[in-house]
């Protein structure tokens, strides 16, 4: 059963209304990392062998690819060239922050308990942690988005 696309169109407008627009686009934007981040995790635990520290730094790094992207482009509608330094460096160091919070709870998590999927678990809850802080940053600092102050404009100057 496929849902129509109004009926899509009609919730989504109404989360938007609700939350907030770059609220409601960054959530959308960290459950497709989410979701990519987890496949590759379980690819590198289950289908390859890797123990849960690597498979968990190669999933979050697969992961913050298309979260940079899509937070930059939808969530903040950022368009041209990708700045290094003000946006791409700064932007991997948060990932790498996440990235050494989840790996020390993956690896906690899967010292201590026997299954798999405790590894997994321990990412999201490494990840939900640091998800509003990164919000805030993205929004008010890495993609801040300068509007032009209409009192600074300078009135035209006629030439006789």
């Amino acid at each position: 059963m496929t849902l129509p696309y109004g009926f899509v169109k009609r919730r989504w407008d109404a989360v938007e209304r609700l939350i907030g627009v770059k609220t409601a686009r960054y959530t959308m934007v960290s459950a497709i990392s989410v979701v990519v981040t987890q496949i590759v995790l379980a690819i590198c635990i289950y289908g390859i062998g890797w123990t849960a520290a690597p498979s968990n730094a190669v999933g979050v790094s697969i992961g913050a690819i298309p979260s940079y992207l899509l937070n930059r482009a939808w969530t903040w509608g950022k368009t041209g060239k990708n700045h290094l330094w003000k946006e791409v460096v700064p932007f991997w160091a948060m990932a790498l922050l996440g990235l050494g919070l989840s790996t020390v709870l993956v690896h906690w998590a899967s010292t201590v308990w026997e299954p798999d999927w405790v590894a997994m678990l321990a990412n999201l809850v490494a990840f939900g942690i640091l998800w509003v802080g990164k919000f805030f940053v993205l929004h008010f600092v890495l993609f801040k988005v300068i509007e032009p102050d209409s009192t600074d404009e300078t009135p035209p100057v006629s030439v006789s």
